[in-house]
């Protein structure tokens, strides 16, 4: 599948236009997303990232997943994205960073986990991005690439097929995660969720 954006203004302009009514659109997510976040097995105190995290629907459970003492930032290219995040009062449950995935703005190895819902196909050169969110994680460290549904489901709610070539078959990403610092530890793609996680070797 080719990846939908191969520059900056193409996400903004896709995802500013939509960021007023995005949580409308998609109001039953909240229990997927907290799930998702749950097994992840995050601890107090720990330090996370949500890369990508658009209005912000997964720094409320990330929160709560590593309570006050933690760290929850969330990076967005979208300032409207950001906005509608704030609207919605998730700028209370973690930092919010107008920043883009591929040169973040965070130490190398401060983080604990990587959050990342929605984002492997907007990356532009997916084996690049992943490697800086690799950098960013601390070795034993965790990725969860995440979509509150399916492959399936999600090709059909786009009009499409699942092509061969899709970043997120099992097939392809396992080698991708490898070869950018990341182990694939476990795979789901169910018409319910997509969840793939991956260890930061090294």
């Amino acid at each position: 599948m080719r990846n939908m954006s191969d520059d900056h203004t193409h996400v903004q302009e896709f995802f500013g236009a939509r960021a007023a009514d995005w949580d409308a659109r998609f109001p039953d997510d909240g229990p997927a997303y907290a799930a998702a976040v749950d097994g992840l097995g995050l601890r107090t105190g720990d330090r996370v990232l949500d890369a990508g995290c658009g209005t912000g629907r997964a720094l409320t459970p990330l929160r709560a997943a590593v309570g006050a003492s933690g760290v929850v930032l969330g990076a967005d290219l979208t300032p409207a994205m950001l906005e509608a995040a704030v609207r919605a009062g998730r700028d209370r449950d973690g930092l919010l960073l107008l920043a883009d995935v591929a040169a973040l703005p965070v130490r190398t190895g401060s983080l604990d986990a990587v959050f990342a819902a929605g984002l492997i196909a907007h990356l532009p050169r997916p084996s690049e991005n992943l490697r800086e969110l690799a950098r960013v994680v601390r070795p034993g460290g965790l990725l969860a690439l995440f979509h509150p549904i399916g492959r399936a489901a999600l090709a059909a709610r786009q009009g499409r097929q699942i092509t061969p070539d899709d970043l997120r078959a099992e097939a392809n990403l396992g080698p991708l995660l490898a070869g950018s610092g990341w182990r694939m530890t476990s795979y789901v793609d169910e018409d319910s969720r997509f969840l793939a996680v991956a260890v930061r070797e090294g």
